[in-house]
This record gives structure tokens, sequence and C-alpha cells, in this order.
């Protein structure tokens, strides 16, 4: 098996990170194919100069996975952000992608394990996502590191209209969690 390389994102993994999201989100979501709606979303949503803004402002809010210098999965946080459920402001893991040939390989885990370090060394205590509730694998790879189900919350594109579980995680202190980078 290759080594799997977690790190920041940077500014030249732009192209190959809006590829690799326009992949997973058509992969999850697609169920009737591409339609104008998901063309009208996933364009502006994954843009190169969007994405390349994003780590240039945010530069430790994108973790990649790599093996032989190619990107196989990406997460996102955005922090401080509203769960669409309650009132709780907070870090969101706003993407945890695999590409399909790479599931099953352990990058989930190695994304996840750096995004909750980052989390704690700045401090926060929980961290929390929406899941499509149909997405089984994603939902049961959740449960196994801990999230849990609070409620449930419909995101809205142009006429569709997709039902997700809301889920969070309480984070251990650093000095209870075995680290790794």
């Amino acid at each position: 098996m290759n080594e799997i390389i977690v790190r920041f994102a940077i500014k030249e993994d732009a192209k190959k990170l809006s590829i690799l999201f326009k992949q997973v989100y058509i992969q999850t979501y697609a169920i009737e194919g591409v339609s104008d709606e998901f063309a009208n979303f996933i364009i502006p949503k994954f843009s190169v100069e969007r994405i390349e803004q994003t780590i240039i402002e945010y530069p430790e809010n994108i973790i990649v996975a790599s093996i032989k210098n190619n990107l196989v999965g990406v997460a996102e946080l955005e922090l401080n952000k509203k769960m669409p459920i309650g009132e709780l402001i907070g870090p969101e893991l706003n993407k945890l992608y695999i590409l399909e040939w790479f599931c099953g390989q352990g990058i989930g885990s190695q994304l996840l394990n750096k995004v909750e370090n980052v989390l704690i060394d700045r401090k926060n205590d929980s961290i929390w996502l929406w899941v499509l509730e149909t997405n089984l694998r994603a939902i049961e790879f959740y449960e196994r590191n801990g999230f849990v189900t609070i409620g449930n919350a419909d995101f809205q594109m142009e006429q569709n209209n997709y039902h997700n579980k809301v889920m969070i995680k309480k984070l251990a202190p650093a000095h209870n969690r075995r680290l790794t980078s």
C-alpha cells in the first residue's frame, strides 16, 4: 500500500480539489443524473478561483490526503457556522470527501483525526456536520467515530430539497487523546 500523506491544502491544489469536489458531490447527490440545478450549484461552488481564495483566506481549513502526490481525499472546516437546527454556532465539518476508489483505506479516519487536532489546538470542544440521510456509509463512519445524530435538516437547492441528519461530536481535550498528525 502506498503512503497516505495528510497535510494542509496549498493554492496549487485548487485545480485538483475542484475536480475531486465535483466528482464526489455528483456521485453522492446526483442519483438521477446531472441536472441543470446541479450544474448551477457545483460550477461556482467548486470553482478553482473560489477554492484558491478559501485556501488563501483560511490556510488551515482545507486538509488534503494524497498518495504519490495525487489528491484522494479532502476535509474542509467552516468555523463559527450556525447549525441548521438549534442555536449552536461552532466549527462545521463542511466536507469529508474521499474518491470512491480510495474508500476503506483509512483515509477518512486520518483526515478526521487531523481536523479534530486542529480544532482542539484552537480550543474548540465540539464539531458538527450534516450528512445526506441516504448516505448510510458516511453515517456509519461518523457514528463509529463518535458523532451522534441530534436532528434533521433540509438542504434546499433550486427546486429540490435534500434531507440530512445533523450530527455532533464532543472533542476530548488534548491530554485525553492520542494525537497524531
